[in-house]
């Protein structure tokens, strides 16, 4: 009687969430995935013909190539700077009033943001959107580093120092293990903030901005614009299979 008690406790939680992604997420995602597969006028079966069209079309591939470079540049420097930065902090004992101004910039409306950058950049290119992206987000990142470092058990630190270790090697052998489950996280949620300097971009540079800067959700965007759903259904399910195929694998590799 107990255990289908605790049972029944279990499916209520369970049932609730699971309820909720399926209304507002997999139902959606799989009417996507149905609509990929056939034409927007008539709603006629068109196999792969949406996603050969994606595929070959010049500006998809220019905003994920866009894209890649951006987050491939963007999220290593994010990282290795906010974690710099964490460490040199993390000796600070009182730093609450710290951790507020870290997270000051990611409270500034977007267009205030972009305000501010155009005094600085005369020139909008990616390298001024991938300094927007590091300003508005390594203080954020910063905090999340800080509560790794300080879940770290002091024996550890102090066992290694006894052994001889010097603070590279105390930090490359003890520190950095101990923070696996915090890179995972800040891989992932600097990922996703990545997404989000579309709102930069497109108040720099329009729907059509400079070709450095034009991103995967300009060429989503201009698609909604001109009603090619079928385009947009196609692209949105081969960026979802890729950014599946990479938090899997980057889980795999994070927990060895």
């Amino acid at each position: 009687m107990k255990k289908m008690r605790e049972f029944g406790y279990f499916a209520g939680f369970i049932g609730m969430s699971l309820a909720g992604v399926s209304v507002f997420v997999l139902i959606p995602f799989a009417d996507v995935v149905r609509r990929s597969f056939m034409t927007v006028m008539s709603g006629e079966y068109a196999g792969l013909d949406n996603y050969e069209t994606v595929i070959h079309n010049q500006a998809f591939r220019l905003a994920v190539g866009n894209t890649l470079h951006f987050v491939g540049v963007a999220i290593p420097l994010l990282v290795v700077i906010s974690l710099a930065a964490a460490l040199a902090l993390s000796g600070i004992r009182d730093i609450s009033v710290i951790k507020s101004l870290y997270l000051f910039p990611m409270a500034l409306p977007t267009a205030t943001v972009v305000i501010v950058w155009r005094m600085f950049f005369y020139k909008q290119d990616f390298d001024s959107l991938v300094v927007s992206y590091l300003w508005k987000n390594t203080g954020y990142t910063i905090v999340l580093w800080l509560s790794g470092i300080a879940a770290i058990p002091n024996e550890l630190i102090e066992a290694a120092r006894v052994d001889g270790t010097n603070r590279f090697q105390c930090l490359v052998f003890v520190k950095l293990p101990c923070l696996r489950g915090s890179v995972y996280t800040i891989v992932i949620l600097s990922f996703l903030n990545s997404m989000k300097i579309y709102r930069e971009a497109y108040l720099v540079g329009g729907s059509y901005p400079g070709k450095d800067i034009y991103l995967l959700q300009h060429t989503f965007n201009n698609w909604y614009v001109n009603l090619e759903f079928d385009k947009m259904a196609a692209a949105s399910v081969l960026v979802a299979g890729v950014l599946f195929v990479f938090i899997i694998l980057f889980q795999y590799y994070s927990q060895r």
